[in-house]
């Protein structure tokens, strides 16, 4: 380390299990974190504190005032420009720490680009707020024999769990079947408090440090809190001998390819996906609009609103619509509009 460096990172390398062999391994390492909202950005925040030398986000969504209750890289000014939250947190963690690499992606994470994202990284952490795409994590994270590891929370409470391919249980092996739609909390309907989301993100970002360095008692089951009772469970698992995943090898969430539509946590939405790959001309498509409703237009998005409708178009064609939750209708307003 540079003296700089050794500056920087003083107190943290002054922990005996990690010193300064400990530090160099965490500047060497190369992460990629899946979703950059309320835990995701808790551990960007901690990971670029840490000096983790490379950091990959990928995030599909925009900053809005409802988030500014935990996640704790945004602030009003985001909220105001509608700043794509990767580019928002870049922006923030190159003030916190200039010295490391922060690659931001402006992308949905689905199964055309999840292998590529991964593809160079020596951890992935999960940073997203519904099942599937943590099945889909988990198919390529095994598939490719990654360690990630799992991070939620809803209400006052939150899980997480290290996953080791070929190691550990995956996390097939502990959520067997996708739960059905409406089954399960949302943000949406249950609600979220900051402190839930500080802690599990905590527990992530020490995982990931502990796994970098290769020092300190991994987490080695899942581990369950709830805030508002103070309780603090963790609960060992075992592989499941008949894991679609881990065991068999078979990857049905990597194999999907085809668009869709996925209803966003936290508020009435939904996001349109096209069935193939597609680059729109932003410029294009906001002169395009101007007539039907009401357009702005920034580097990375443009938005459309009318009387009923608000819309927020990317350049990879993906559209988040809001206030809605059934999917008919806002593939019709896709259709309608994009046409893509």
């Amino acid at each position: 380390m540079n003296s700089i460096q050794t500056a920087r990172y003083l107190r943290q390398t002054l922990f005996a299990p990690i010193g300064v062999a400990g530090q160099e391994k965490l500047l060497a390492a190369r992460v990629l974190l899946v979703g950059c909202g309320a835990i995701g950005s808790v551990i960007a925040s901690t990971l670029a504190r840490a000096g983790v030398g490379y950091l990959r986000i990928a995030d599909r969504d925009f900053v809005e005032l409802n988030n500014l209750q935990r996640q704790v890289l945004y602030d009003e000014a985001d909220v105001e420009s509608r700043a794509p939250k990767v580019i928002a947190a870049a922006q923030k963690l190159a003030q916190i720490n200039s010295t490391i690499q922060i690659e931001p992606h402006v992308t949905d994470v689905n199964a055309e680009n999840i292998e590529e994202l991964i593809g160079d990284v020596d951890l992935v952490l999960d940073g997203t707020d519904n099942f599937e795409t943590r099945y889909l994590v988990n198919d390529a994270c095994v598939k490719h024999a990654k360690p990630w590891i799992y991070g939620g929370a809803v209400s006052s409470y939150g899980a997480t769990m290290t996953i080791v391919p070929r190691v550990s249980a995956c996390f097939r092996c502990v959520f067997f079947h996708a739960p059905p739609p409406g089954s399960l909390p949302t943000c949406d309907t249950a609600g979220v408090i900051g402190p839930i989301v500080n802690v599990v993100g905590s527990l992530v970002s020490a995982e990931a440090i502990k796994f970098l360095t290769g020092a300190g008692a991994r987490n080695p089951g899942l581990i369950n809190i709830d805030l508002w009772v103070n309780t603090f469970e963790t609960f060992e698992i075992a592989r499941r001998e008949d894991c679609p995943c881990c065991v068999r090898g078979q990857y049905e969430y990597l194999d999907d390819v085809s668009g869709g539509t996925v209803v966003l946590c936290g508020r009435s939405a939904i996001q349109v996906r096209p069935p193939t790959k597609a680059t729109l001309d932003l410029a294009q498509l906001a002169e395009r609009l101007q007539p039907l409703g009401r357009v702005s237009r920034s580097e990375y998005l443009v938005r459309f609103e009318t009387d009923d409708l608000d819309m927020t178009i990317f350049s990879d064609a993906r559209a988040i619509i809001k206030g809605t939750e059934d999917a008919s209708v806002a593939r019709s307003a896709y259709a309608k509009y994009v046409g893509v």
